[in-house]
């Protein structure tokens, strides 16, 4: 895996109504983990736009440093290929995508680095987040 130094990043995310923050934050930090980047290099968060006031989402970003939610129309994230489509995702908000399509749309001409991941399940509820990280170019 390529080592960014002095790039920043943006994580595309995804999540169920009513996603906890805790949740929602801790696949942001395991993809960044992954990609061995701090926190200080996430630029902003992206996602749907029928998910950018989901409150898990919005606390996360203040977590983050008060990064902004970028939020990008279902037909916008759809027409971005991407390496993990979801059929779930595309009957819930209507884009195979949101985690990788996001993260892509609000970097472009860059590179999607870590592939989506979903959270850890929490006592008998499957993962209620997804996200991915991508660069963006310098400049």
């Amino acid at each position: 895996m390529r080592r960014l130094t002095g790039h920043r990043v943006v994580v595309g995310v995804g999540a169920s109504s009513g996603a906890p923050a805790d949740e929602v934050y801790e696949v942001i930090e395991s993809v960044l983990a992954e990609a061995g980047l701090a926190a200080e290099r996430v630029a902003a968060l992206a996602t749907v736009a029928a998910k950018a006031d989901e409150p898990g989402i919005v606390e996360a970003a203040r977590r983050l440093g008060g990064v902004p939610v970028l939020a990008y129309d279902a037909a916008v994230l759809a027409a971005i290929a991407v390496p993990s489509p979801s059929p779930a995702a595309l009957a819930t908000v209507g884009t195979p995508s949101v985690a990788e399509a996001a993260a892509l749309a609000a970097a472009p001409g860059g590179e999607l680095l870590v592939r989506k991941r979903k959270s850890t399940p929490r006592a008998e509820r499957p993962p209620t987040a997804t996200a991915a990280l991508a660069s963006r170019p310098r400049g």
